[in-house]
């Protein structure tokens, strides 16, 4: 076969009439290959909205009230043990409220306030006389000036002096007595005003975290003899508190 092209003959082969044919036949498989996609997907689209529409069916026949409410959430899936895993969150929220309400009930908690003080001079050191102010358990024992660890543990320790003096320093001391040992457990320090000698006043707090011994006694001193303080409940107190 011969064609002329502005004058000039061109020749052809025979494959020049086969590739419509061909190009025909790569284009019907690939629409094919497209229409049996679409197919799958549509299968698999058809299979979730039977899975929703499952759902929303038991989501508007569930009873909305008590434990039922969170069974459309949870209740429908359980877990490896066949157990629903809204049964094993409830348990297991019954447990966490069963521990805290054991541990609030076990908790020792003792807040004095100051009755008196009293200066003992051959140890050039007043002491003060407590009594409760708010209680609770019974791993600490209070008596006169002095505090019985009954339950040992971690316990949280605070004290507080307000000092009307005139001696350039003030301060008190905790002090740990077990087996015959005396331990300092706080100390604190502070300066007396100079400039104000009509009512000298400065207070002292300290506070800090100690595991305490069942059999311990602690006491509060101030390392003065007949040091004047205020023992008014708001400005002289001392606290402590387990941790466990």
């Amino acid at each position: 076969m011969v064609q002329r092209v502005r004058g000039t003959a061109v020749g052809c082969s025979g494959s020049c009439a086969t590739t419509p044919v061909f190009l025909f036949a790569v284009s019907l498989t690939t629409f094919c290959i497209c229409v049996c996609v679409l197919f799958f997907q549509a299968g698999q689209i058809s299979e979730l909205k039977s899975e929703l529409m499952n759902l929303k069916t038991k989501v508007e026949t569930a009873d909305m009230s008590g434990h039922a409410a969170c069974c459309w959430v949870w209740g429908c899936y359980r877990d490896t043990t066949g157990q629903s895993l809204n049964r094993v969150r409830r348990e297991a929220s019954k447990r966490g409220r069963q521990r805290r309400q054991n541990r609030t009930e076990n908790r020792t908690l003792l807040h004095l306030q100051a009755l008196s003080s009293h200066s003992q001079d051959e140890e050039d050191r007043t002491v003060i006389k407590w009594t409760p102010a708010w209680s609770q358990g019974e791993g600490l024992l209070v008596s006169g000036e002095t505090v019985t660890v009954v339950t040992e543990g971690p316990y949280f320790l605070y004290s507080q002096v307000l000092y009307r003096s005139t001696t350039w320093i003030m301060g008190q001391v905790i002090i740990k007595r077990l087996n015959g040992t005396d331990t300092k457990l706080l100390k604190c320090v502070k300066h007396m005003p100079t400039d104000d000698n009509n009512n000298p006043l400065n207070s002292c707090y300290t506070a800090g975290v100690f595991f305490l011994e069942s059999g311990a006694v602690l006491e509060l001193s101030i390392p003065r003899r007949s040091a004047s303080l205020i023992l008014t409940p708001y400005s002289t107190f001392l606290g402590m508190h387990s941790l466990w």
